[in-house]
């Protein structure tokens, strides 16, 4: 990166675009390896232009990291990434009486993890259209000019790739029976219920607590009814929909989340439960506020 003199207005130039410019390499290329070396390379290239002749150098920068984004996307070269917050699943949490949260793109740079995994399903030429247009704002005119393509037709290139990761992602809501299961589940847990535990857990039930010690799952309906009073207490906690599926959401006094739960309910029989408990993992989550 910069080496040059932090008060040179070339290094000025570029940390002032740092930021975005990763998330614009990160965000079409799903690594954040690749896209820091993407930056890199705008770095060098900026470097070598004379700075005095460039007007708008967020425009040039964005310019430079789209092209090279696309060419290593469309070379595959790009490197699977495995770092810690790309293995959790990214949640994203609405009260049941709130106002539903209807349109991907409105979510914008809050997306992230799924986001990436709805992006893998578009060309390279509509992920990087959708990722400077809908997710930063760059017109279809500049998006254009990136990628080779007037600014109609780029539009008509950013319609296609959203109607794609809308149609991927919309989630299927947690329906009132869906709710009323998950309900049945609680108030099994909370009373010690073994039986009824039974009748609502699918025999192959999974249980994966998360907790600041590390993940643990457990498998099997008489398994997870047995531990099921781990998650007993939610049952004080509020109704929440997560990425579509029925949830449960607890704070503490102060307002802390303490707990969140998602199910998975298929034909009236829970299949999953996930229980995220470490405080460090639930500050970073953009969970609602206590209602």
């Amino acid at each position: 990166m910069p080496e040059a003199h932090p008060t040179d207005p070339i290094v000025a130039a570029f940390e002032s675009h740092r930021g975005r410019l990763r998330g614009v390499a990160y965000r079409v290329l799903g690594s954040h390896a690749d896209a820091e070396d993407v930056v890199q390379e705008a770095w060098l290239r900026l470097s070598r232009q004379d700075t005095g002749a460039i007007e708008n150098p967020g425009g040039w920068l964005t310019t430079v990291v789209g092209r090279i984004s696309l060419d290593v996307l469309r070379s595959g070269r790009t490197r699977p990434e495995v770092a810690l917050d790309d293995q959790l699943p990214e949640f994203t949490a609405t009260p049941d009486d709130a106002p539903a949260q209807e349109d991907l793109v409105a979510l914008g740079d809050s997306v992230g993890l799924a986001l990436l995994t709805v992006l893998d399903s578009l060309r390279p030429d509509e992920r990087l259209a959708f990722v400077l247009h809908d997710v930063f704002a760059v017109s279809h005119r500049e998006t254009g000019a990136i990628i080779g393509k007037s600014a109609d037709a780029t539009k008509m290139l950013t319609s296609r790739a959203r109607r794609k990761v809308q149609a991927a992602h919309r989630p299927a809501s947690a329906g009132p029976q869906q709710r009323e299961v998950v309900q049945a589940f609680l108030a099994a847990a909370g009373e010690g219920r073994f039986e009824r535990l039974l009748q609502v857990l699918h025999p192959e039930v999974k249980f994966t607590v998360r907790t600041p010690e590390g993940q643990f799952v457990t498998l099997g309906a008489t398994e997870v009814a047995t531990r099921a009073r781990v998650a007993g207490s939610a049952a004080r906690g509020h109704a929440t929909t997560v990425n579509g599926r029925p949830g449960v959401i607890s704070w503490s006094d102060e307002g802390t989340p303490l707990s969140l739960l998602t199910f998975t309910v298929a034909d009236g029989r829970i299949t999953e439960i996930t229980a995220v408990v470490d405080p460090a993992e639930l500050a970073l989550m953009n969970l609602p506020a206590p209602v």
